[in-house]
């Protein structure tokens, strides 16, 4: 009765998907939608067109071209999207500010100031996200920086929502190298030491870390390694390794033995940052001191995989005009303005040498990449693939036969968007042909976060998270492989019978490696 009722639950899961899937709340595709992705995969503006769906079209439509006129980075989007920032529509309101900030040219500053007092949180949030972008790009005049700041702070330590906290936070890592410093780390300091919110101390923690990690008293990060959250104690080692204090190093040694294998990796490291050792860029074997923990059987396991076409071709760039995009996104809260729209997502199986890894897909921000994803999955291309970078508490990556490989032969534009890049998350990744990250580079390779990397939000496009398969990341190495990637039905892990406890995939795989911690 179980297998039958598994089996049935497939089909009907693989029969919902033979029509499309719209996400609660979404407008079926339509000619302008079409049009509205062509002119963005173009970087045009489409002779006003873009401007007419932003002006005189439905919430979704104008939302989703607010967005648009931001990608296309064309400094004529500016004035378009100035006209918006006190639209009715929350969501019109969120995603103009944002877009401005894509354009970062300094017009858009004063109306970011005004939107950080929004009465909705999403707009308070595509402020903070674009004044943070006019700062990295130095595009706000000295006079104006304090004032700039100080919004900051006061959002990071009394906006009413943790969300908005949490990434005015985040954003104060900006002010680091400015006159703005001691304040910001002073509120920082507070943030961490008296917010509530467990995600607001991990931001602040994460600030310090990449800011602050000098300009902090000792005590505090003394007190944070011993804080019962993991992430807590992966930021507190990180910043001890920042702070260049020699003196701390016996501190870190404990840490070397955490019950978190994630912080025992970072402890490694950090032990490395205070000698002035180089960082490990490649994870090669795994040292028998981390506690790797069992890797777990998920029920999704149990789902078949949806059907590859029957004769594979290499794949081809993805086409806007060939996506008949479905508009959904009205992001009305803080929450919505990071994260999926409603309703079903696609959903992969990444299967690898030590277990499985599942992801759940939002074409709702980044259509073309998802396309690009599960196009180039479907036609093989990733089958077989090494994880050819792994960093210790940073990312692995896979997507090509190396780091350098060519690809496919071709590129896809960059999909910037709000949603930010905790643990477990997947973005594309991007050629590096300066020092610095080439915009709509992407091909085939992603990776995914170890841990909390917010400073790639600004550049790198986020299109999923893992639901499941979390600790298979603790096992792999470089040795490690993808040996194929399986679209399967959207269903929902709780909702498939059978959920199997926690085994281990490969026998002696927590048990690899010899390095020991005096050998960092």
């Amino acid at each position: 009765m179980r297998t039958s009722g598994i089996r049935l639950l497939a089909l009907a899961a693989l029969a919902a998907l033979a029509v499309p899937v719209l996400p609660g709340g979404a407008a079926p595709a339509t000619p302008a939608a079409t049009r509205l992705l062509t002119l963005e995969q173009q970087r045009s503006l489409g002779h006003g067109a873009l401007a007419e769906m932003l002006d005189s079209g439905g919430t979704l439509l104008a939302a989703r071209a607010a967005l648009a006129l931001g990608r296309t980075k064309q400094p004529a989007a500016a004035p378009v999207l100035l006209n918006h920032v006190a639209d009715s529509r929350p969501a019109v309101r969120a995603l103009s500010l944002f877009a401005l900030g894509l354009l970062a040219d300094g017009r858009g500053i004063p109306a970011m100031l005004r939107g950080m007092h929004d009465r909705n949180s999403a707009v308070r949030v595509g402020a903070l996200d674009a004044l943070d972008r006019e700062v990295v790009a130095a595009q706000v005049p000295g006079t104006l920086l304090p004032r700039v700041a100080r919004a900051e702070m006061h959002a990071a330590l009394g906006d009413s929502n943790p969300i908005v906290r949490k990434i005015a936070a985040i954003d104060l890592v900006a002010f680091a190298t400015s006159t703005q410093a001691a304040p910001a780390a002073a509120a920082l300091i507070k943030a961490f030491s008296e917010d509530r919110s467990l995600s607001v101390r991990r931001a602040a923690m994460w600030a310090i870390y990449r800011g602050y990690a000098a300009k902090v008293p000792r005590r505090l990060l003394l007190h944070a390694l011993a804080d019962s959250d993991s992430v807590i104690r992966i930021e507190a080692v990180r910043a001890i390794g920042g702070s260049k204090d020699p003196a701390l190093r016996s501190a870190l040694e404990p840490m070397l033995h955490d019950r978190s294998w994630r912080v025992q990796e970072q402890a490694a490291e950090s032990m490395l940052a205070l000698r002035g050792d180089p960082a490990t860029q490649h994870w090669k074997q795994i040292p028998a001191w981390i506690h790797l923990p069992p890797i777990h059987r998920s029920a999704l396991d149990r789902l078949p995989a949806l059907p590859r076409p029957a004769q594979p071709r290499l794949p081809a760039a993805p086409s806007a005009a060939a996506l008949s995009p479905a508009l959904s996104l009205d992001p009305t809260t803080a929450a919505a303005m990071i994260g999926p729209a409603p309703g079903a997502h696609p959903r992969v199986r990444i299967v690898t040498t030590q277990g499985n890894i599942y992801l759940e897909l939002y074409p709702e921000w980044a259509p073309l990449t998802v396309e690009n994803f599960l196009n180039v999955a479907a036609r093989g291309y990733y089958d077989n693939q090494p994880w050819f970078r792994i960093v210790p508490d940073f990312v692995v990556q896979t997507g090509d036969p190396s780091a350098n490989a060519p690809g496919l032969g071709y590129t896809i534009g960059a999909e910037e968007n709000p949603m930010l890049q905790d643990s477990d998350i997947i973005s594309m990744g991007l050629d590096y042909p300066q020092g610095k990250p080439a915009r709509d580079s992407a091909s085939t390779e992603y990776y995914i976060t170890l841990s909390p990397q917010y400073h790639l939000d600004r550049d790198f496009t986020v299109f999923g998270k893992m639901i499941a398969g979390f600790s298979v990341l603790a096992h792999l190495t470089e040795a490690d492989r993808v040996i194929r990637i399986d679209r399967i039905p959207d269903v929902e892990e709780r909702a498939v019978p059978g959920i199997v406890g926690a085994t281990k995939f490969r026998k002696g795989a927590s048990s690899r490696g010899a390095r020991s911690p005096g050998h960092h």
